[in-house]
């Protein structure tokens, strides 16, 4: 026993100098480096101020906007299903490291604790009675949510609908009193050096106002995990931190330019970056929620890229390589310096190949709002319907030309969806190019090109191709979207496939 013990202490100490040293090597290494990391959250504490000017050079008064504004700003408590997790009763550090052995020997009678998952975020009330919008991301987890209003009494609502690819959901509260509002402003007039407000509930410091300028507009990170993501965030200075998203980004009107969602850190709280979703967009996914249960998804259905972005030829000639497109036709267009975006590929069966757009085409307009970068067309696409008119101003050979193109759904159509199933699946697909399934001697098929978190994750890889669903052949997107969409919430679904390399796979799961 004696020498068990004298083993025991040895091997205690050895490790506590283990752990020492590695402790001590992550704290160099994160003075060293830190790297940058996005998260979804967002503002934080500091009172409004007067001490800023306009051009006038007359005060600006922050306090009316801000007075009334936060009534319409509520915080959103959510409570996640109760789940369990082991628990250990003994503390001996021996144990921790190398295991009891009892409880190998008997894993049925280890101890669980059950515990539910907490978070809070904000949200904006847009309708007297009882719309309240914030971020999917905020909601998307809960089996139960509160809304704690300004004068501190709560209700709990239901979720309306949401939206995973602009993080956008929909709550309603149901009460008798007429609520508070905030309205919708046009945010594409915010202007660079706007004063802008941020108010929201930011370590859960209820009613919190900060002020900032916006900094840039159009921004996108990829940060969003869905597959037509639109990402075109306003980015100002206005003090956020996690316990703000969902919250409201005002100008000095007291209108709603946009939803507080993200920020840029290296710790997680607030360092000078924040973004927010702009009221436009928020606006039309709100319209379509209540119309229709699901966002009414228009695309154009082209390929592009933004020249400029390549600082010289080989980063055109690297692109162009991964991409298989003509790397001497990128450097021609890159050297004439147009202002707009490149198409690199036109999509069969889509409003842009009916309406006669073509590749290497410069998109310089959306409508009348100029095309100064990729998220430009994100944004101007992302506020419309399938089946709305859209004039685009493009350059051709030198020529400027203009053409009008009616949107389409993701199924090639105008058709309204009532609910767009597809999405469940949190994967971004492509039909199977005619080279593969020449080799796999495969009629065809959609091609899984990233795998988010939804049905398919964990059950596929990237690369897989879908073939069959539940015995019916796949040849497209469309008709994947077309099949899925057909199928009821609660059915199951048989995916037959074939990946790259040749080895067949089947999938199934409950939509």
């Amino acid at each position: 026993m004696r020498n068990k013990n004298i083993l025991k202490t040895i091997i205690l100490l050895v490790f506590a100098g283990l752990i020492g040293g590695v402790v001590s090597a992550l704290i160099i290494s994160k003075k060293q480096k830190q790297p940058e990391k996005i998260f979804l959250e967002v503002p934080r504490q500091m009172s409004v101020t007067t001490a800023a000017f306009s051009p006038a050079g007359e005060p600006v008064n922050f306090s009316d906007a801000a007075e009334h504004a936060v009534p319409a700003v509520v915080h959103v408590k959510v409570t996640g299903e109760t789940q369990r997790r082991y628990s250990r009763d003994n503390n001996d550090l021996f144990d921790f490291f190398f295991g009891n052995p009892e409880e190998r020997r008997y894993p049925e009678e280890r101890k669980y604790q059950e515990y539910t998952p907490k978070g809070s975020g904000s949200g904006v009330i847009i309708s007297e009675n009882g719309y309240i919008v914030t971020n999917n991301h905020v909601i998307e987890k809960a089996s139960e949510i509160t809304i704690v209003f300004d004068d501190r009494t709560s209700l709990p609502a239901s979720v309306v609908g949401r939206d995973p690819n602009t993080d956008v959901a929909l709550l309603k509260v149901e009460t008798d009193t007429k609520l508070p509002t905030l309205g919708f402003a046009d945010s594409d007039n915010l202007r660079l050096g706007e004063w802008v407000l941020a108010i929201g509930n930011p370590f859960n410091l209820t009613s919190t106002v900060t002020a900032g300028i916006v900094s840039a507009k159009a921004r996108n990170f990829g940060i969003i995990p869905a597959e037509f993501k639109i990402e075109s965030f306003i980015q100002t200075d206005a003090v956020v931190n996690p316990g703000n998203s969902g919250g409201a980004l005002i100008n000095l009107k007291g209108e709603l330019v946009g939803i507080n969602t993200a920020i840029v850190s290296h710790t997680g709280v607030y360092e000078g970056y924040a973004f927010a979703i702009p009221a436009n967009i928020v606006k039309k996914v709100v319209k379509d929620l209540t119309e229709y249960g699901v966002v009414q998804r228009a695309i154009l259905g082209i390929v592009y890229t933004d020249l400029s972005k390549f600082e010289d030829d080989s980063e055109i000639e690297m692109y162009a390589e991964k991409e298989k497109l003509d790397a001497a036709k990128m450097k021609e267009l890159r050297n004439k310096r147009y202002k707009g975006v490149c198409v690199v590929e036109v999509l069969e069966n889509s409003s842009a190949k009916t309406a006669g757009i073509e590749k290497w085409d410069i998109i310089t307009k959306i409508g009348n709002k100029e095309v100064t970068n990729q998220n430009t067309v994100i944004e101007e696409i992302g506020v419309l319907r399938p089946g709305d008119k859209v004039d685009i101003t493009l350059i051709r050979d030198g020529k400027t030309k203009q053409i009008t193109a009616v949107l389409r759904n993701k199924a090639g159509n105008t058709d309204v969806v009532s609910e767009d199933k597809i999405e469940i699946l949190a994967a971004r697909f492509e039909n199977v190019n005619k080279e593969l399934a020449e080799k796999l001697r495969i009629k065809g098929g959609v091609q899984v090109i990233e795998v988010n978190d939804g049905k398919l994750m964990n059950r596929v890889r990237k690369g897989f191709i879908i073939m069959k669903v539940n015995q019916k052949s796949v040849t497209s997107v469309e008709e994947l979207t077309s099949v899925i969409n057909s199928l009821k919430r609660g059915e199951g679904v048989f995916i037959e496939g074939i990946y790259p390399n040749g080895r067949r796979d089947y999938v199934a799961f409950e939509l």
